[in-house]
């Protein structure tokens, strides 16, 4: 359900940013993966109409929105949002009637916008111009890695159906930030900050690869290797090389050594500067996929994941301080 009035202002530059940046999402190549349904923008429109700009739904004798509601600027934001990927342009004629707006006030939104450099004018009618991006930056700026890669894991969890984590370096340990689970796995419950040895999880291998080779000395000098499963790497020199291979080909396939049953792929998530910022792992039973299956089936689908998860931090960056291994990524129950 939508938000009060009170709550529409600070929607709705997110909203502009969803609706117009990607409406229908893409990849690195442009390709199209999502569109927001009819239903969902129909909502929209009609909230605005209705609770915003005093539409069909109000009368004279319901109570006003108050002296510090401002109309024009919620009839300016509706006119936007009649924008969308299969009507970049519109006539005058098109804007009042997708908005419910008369054709009077809607051309003078119209023409404010256009001096603005919000809206472009031509002899085919009217359509957003790249300025308009501008309103929703402030607040996608702040969004955290968890809140980018979020859908992106739902997205692929839903496609191969196994489940996806993002996790994090804090201290010696990965730490669960965001996880779309399909079904349960494991032993024990994974949540969101659940935390693991780095050394024993894909995702924890995938960290320290990130990290220069001297703080991987000095990890695996200080480190504990307990053995889970008869599969686990004790042996400081032989994890060391399987840091070095999971960095030279970029992913990591773990087989076993956290728990018996359980395989897992992970990849790293780097900022726009190339450091690690996080991981995100695929995980499956042994009795559904074997190493050769994991690779072929589930490498691709989580590599291209990762591609887009990228792909947004470099337009909307992970805020500072944000980084593998600096801590940020919570804290919870310790399991060693």
């Amino acid at each position: 359900m939508l938000g009060t009035r009170s709550d529409d202002a600070r929607l709705m530059c997110c909203v502009i940013w969803w609706w117009q940046a990607l409406p229908l999402g893409a990849d690195r190549e442009g390709r199209a993966v999502f569109a927001p349904s009819t239903k969902v923008r129909y909502t929209l429109v009609m909230h605005l109409q209705t609770v915003s700009l005093g539409g069909p739904a109000m009368t004279s004798a319901d109570p006003p929105h108050g002296p510090d509601f401002v109309q024009s600027l919620a009839r300016g934001l509706l006119v936007i949002l009649a924008f969308e990927a299969g009507r970049p342009t519109l006539t005058l004629s098109e804007v009042a009637r997708a908005t419910g707006l008369p054709r009077a006030a809607a051309r003078r939104i119209l023409l404010t916008l256009v001096h603005l450099g919000y809206v472009d004018s031509g002899d085919g009618g009217f359509s957003l111009r790249p300025r308009v991006l501008e309103l929703g930056y402030p607040y996608l700026s702040r969004m955290s890695l968890p809140e980018i890669a979020e859908p992106h894991l739902q997205q692929l969890a839903t496609e191969v159906q196994a489940s996806s984590s993002l996790s994090v370096l804090d201290g010696d340990d990965t730490v669960y930030v965001s996880r779309a689970s399909t079904s349960q796995l494991m032993a024990f419950s994974i949540t969101v900050g659940s935390r693991f040895p780095a050394y024993v999880t894909s995702m924890g291998r995938v960290l320290l690869a990130g990290l220069p080779a001297e703080e991987v000395d000095d990890y695996l000098k200080r480190v504990e290797l307990r053995r889970f499963t008869e599969h686990t790497i004790v042996d400081a020199e032989v994890l060391r090389e399987e840091v070095a291979r999971v960095r030279a080909q970029g992913w990591a396939l773990v087989n076993q050594e956290l728990e018996e049953g359980l395989r897992a792929l992970a990849a790293p998530v780097r900022s726009r500067d190339g450091h690690v910022v996080g991981a995100v792992n695929l995980s499956s039973h042994a009795s559904r996929a074997s190493v050769a299956s994991l690779r072929r089936e589930l490498l691709p689908p989580l590599l291209a994941t990762v591609a887009r998860i990228e792909a947004d931090i470099e337009a909307y960056p992970v805020p500072r301080g944000e980084r593998a291994g600096d801590g940020s990524g919570g804290t919870g129950p310790h399991r060693s």
